[in-house]
């Protein structure tokens, strides 16, 4: 945006002679007012901002420095001043100079030295608005990093503290999942299109939510898949547009989907607590929510309230079926895979195999079979197994009588197990740290590593996190950042080329990685570092 500038002087040919001495709109100005005395600028300054005021001293009424010490003491703008006299009385230059004026030029005008004035005061407003971004940045960051450390529970009282007092908070609190829900689709969108996809999905999202947009997060790194955008919504938000809850989120989600036209977006509602302090059990919820999805009714809200519901009175656990496949499965039978499946089938079907039945039996299944993982290697993560059975098991077909689609994945998880219990981890990590040093600027993903090395991807997170005590993405961003800060201190590129060259398209995603991890922005980094 240009800069805006008043020419303040009583002699008409003056004005004329500096609005054409330069080429303003070349130096990144434009002349917005030509003011023939300081009465004229002062009532001109009472309705309109400028950033930038030439004046001369020696005019009717309210000559330069009077104009000078009324804005200053009145407030009225904070514009950069400089002063033009055509005599050299170093008295003018003082008292020019006590109120905060940018310099001070005799007549007649040299352009070179106007030139010269101009610049300095574009580059020092440069440095200025470059200083609030980063401050902003870091502000942001500093949420963030607190903000995380509530949603997993790892939050201090001083964390809440801080959150409290950098975050509008009330009582009745949700953390709403909002998610790209189409994987096979962004599977084969490169990183640009995801990212730009998600991006209009936020500015959509950000636009209904107005002041509250500081709600939104897009960079939380929970799954190797980072197709979503978190809100933390609190009570007051549907209050102060006098609607209900529900109305609220429902045009939450119809905003944004209008942002991805070419993908469906679904909202995960995490169930209501009533403080910040506890958000962590409203996030958990709607984790839990991410991967159920896979087993309930296609939708685009999900509350976990709803969703968690069981009507006992009209369904029966098939226990003993269900028993008989989980040990098939731990004993990777097939053959007893299928007969217990069987089973489970013809058990169901005796009691009409509604969706509450159904329902009811496979989360029975689900926690049977993510203990079963844990008892082979107890630092599992279970909100990862439950994904990977999400994406493998269909309700609608199990209720339509697959059973063959059921046989598929016990066949498959018994592999699974399998693979948990082979010490397969050394050979394979080593080869995966070789992907990351050679390719961490590529789209580089725990399921096309798993194709390539043939071994479940599901696994090979587990192994990873507890070989590096991170997951996989968090590693490769923090290599990522590594490689950003080296480039930073060694060569003079831009911060822009610096983020494109390790991998990430998303200047503000790029540097919020890099002041989580480094402490500061990529800029006070280099400068600190170099001046060091």
């Amino acid at each position: 945006m240009l800069m805006r500038v008043m020419l303040v002087d009583d002699e008409p040919f003056i004005l004329q002679g500096l609005s054409v001495i330069i080429d303003w709109e070349k130096e990144g100005y434009e002349i917005v007012k030509k003011a023939s005395d300081g009465r004229e600028a002062l009532d001109y300054l009472l309705e309109n901002e400028v950033d930038l005021i030439i004046t001369d001293i020696r005019m009717p009424q309210i000559n330069g420095l009077e104009l000078l010490e009324i804005i200053r003491n009145e407030k009225l703008s904070e514009a950069y001043v400089i002063v033009l006299s055509g005599y050299n009385d170093f008295k003018y230059a003082q008292a020019a100079i006590r109120y905060s004026c940018m310099d001070y030029i005799l007549k007649p005008v040299q352009k070179d030295q106007l030139l010269e004035n101009i610049r300095r005061i574009a580059q020092k407003r440069e440095n200025m608005m470059q200083e609030e971004i980063d401050s902003q940045r870091m502000q942001r960051g500093y949420l963030l990093q607190n903000m995380m450390a509530l949603l997993q529970g790892k939050g201090k009282e001083q964390d809440v503290s801080y959150v409290k007092e950098n975050f509008r908070c009330s009582e009745g609190v949700r953390y709403i999942h909002i998610c790209l829900n189409d994987l096979s689709a962004l599977e084969e969108m490169s990183d640009e299109e995801v990212s730009e996809l998600k991006e209009e999905v936020y500015e959509q999202v950000s636009h209904y939510l107005r002041e509250d947009a500081d709600h939104l997060f897009k960079d939380f790194f929970v799954y190797e898949e980072d197709y979503e955008i978190g809100l933390v919504y609190f009570d007051y938000m549907a209050k102060e547009r006098s609607l209900t809850e529900e109305e609220f989120i429902r045009i939450l989600h119809k905003r944004a989907q209008s942002g991805s036209e070419r993908l469906p977006v679904i909202l995960l509602v995490g169930k209501r607590v009533e403080d910040i302090s506890r958000i962590s059990h409203s996030y958990s919820s709607a984790c839990v929510l991410r991967s159920f999805k896979g087993f309930q009714d296609t939708k685009s809200i999900y509350y976990y309230e709803k969703e968690v519901q069981v009507n006992h009175s009209r369904t029966v656990l098939c226990k003993q079926a269900l028993d008989d496949l989980v040990k098939a499965v731990d004993q990777n039978d097939t053959l007893l895979i299928n007969k217990s499946v069987d089973h489970l089938f013809m058990e169901m079907d005796k009691l009409d195999r509604t969706r509450e039945t159904v329902t009811m039996n496979l989360n029975w299944l689900i926690f049977r079979l993510i203990n079963l993982a844990a008892e082979q290697d107890e630092s599992v993560n279970q909100d990862e197994v439950l994904s990977y059975i999400s994406t493998s098991v269909s309700k609608e077909k199990i209720i339509r009588g697959s059973r063959s689609h059921m046989r598929k994945f016990a066949c498959e998880y018994a592999e699974y197990l399998v693979q948990l219990r082979k010490n397969v981890s050394k050979g394979i990590l080593t080869e995966i740290e070789n992907e990351i040093k050679e390719h961490y600027a590529e789209n580089l993903t725990l399921r096309e590593l798993g194709q390539k090395y043939y071994i479940n991807s599901s696994y090979l997170g587990q192994i990873f996190r507890k070989r590096y005590g991170q997951s996989f993405k968090n590693y490769l961003n923090s290599y990522r950042i590594k490689e950003a800060a080296s480039q930073l201190i060694r060569t003079d590129k831009k911060i822009s080329q610096v983020a494109e060259d390790v991998g990430y398209h998303d200047l503000d995603y790029f540097i919020s990685r890099f002041i989580e991890q480094e402490g500061c922005t990529p800029s006070r980094y280099r400068k600190s570092v170099r001046e060091n």
